[in-house]
């Protein structure tokens, strides 16, 4: 990544960013949004962030996410990077406040509805990124949660019929099964037989032969 100049270490060249951004809004319609640390190295501070985040703004970039960790570069591997550096959401909920015309939107850490609800009191928005994930299922009460709407939340096993016909169509047109079941690995995280469920599906999604039948095979080994 910093071989190729993307990535955290953009943080150390702002007016580099801010030129991209205001490329990219001149070349299209929709929003351009920007998603970015709160530092990096010895960058850190909340005074490098403000700078930093002023340059995209007067880019005309208007929505940012933050992930509230800063970046190592040197030293940590991208999964370090993910969990070693202390959260700051202070940094978060402050930046907020200096730029209320902003969209101000937190990243990191987030493990449940119950942290983003109460992260959501002080800042727009809440992305969850690994525990959506590994753990899908989390998201079934967002609507109500969150946004205050009676739905009926959809049982795991009803979930795997309504991804079925999705399989079966694309394992037609060539695309292979693993691409699929790759994301649904961490369906029944945390359920009796969620265990077997991924072995089976990691053992076999990858057979020449395997089709989207090997997913009902893997949900039966999970009480419904």
């Amino acid at each position: 990544v910093q071989n190729g100049a993307f990535g955290a270490c953009l943080m150390g060249h702002p007016e580099l960013v801010a030129d991209c951004i205001a490329a990219m809004i001149a070349a299209v319609d929709i929003p351009i949004t920007v998603k970015t640390r709160i530092g990096i190295d010895d960058q850190d501070s909340y005074e490098h962030l403000c700078g930093f985040v002023e340059s995209i703004r007067d880019a005309g970039c208007r929505s940012f996410t933050i992930h509230a960790r800063k970046a190592i570069l040197s030293g940590l591997s991208p999964k370090q990077n993910r969990e070693v550096p202390p959260l700051k959401y202070d940094y978060v909920y402050r930046l907020k406040r200096d730029y209320p015309e902003l969209e101000i939107i937190l990243n990191g850490g987030v493990k449940n509805l119950a942290d983003a609800t109460q992260h959501l009191e002080l800042i727009d928005g809440v992305m969850i990124g690994r525990e959506a994930y590994q753990n899908p299922y989390m998201l079934a009460d967002a609507d109500r949660v969150i946004f205050g709407v009676e739905s009926t939340r959809p049982g795991r096993h009803e979930i795997i019929e309504q991804f079925m016909a999705y399989m079966e169509r694309e394992v037609r047109t060539g695309t292979p099964l693993k691409h699929m079941t790759r994301h649904i690995l961490g369906l029944f995280h945390g359920q009796p037989g969620g265990r077997k469920f991924r072995r089976h599906i990691s053992e076999n999604a990858h057979l020449p032969e395997a089709t989207a039948k090997l997913v009902q095979q893997a949900a039966a080994f999970v009480p419904n």
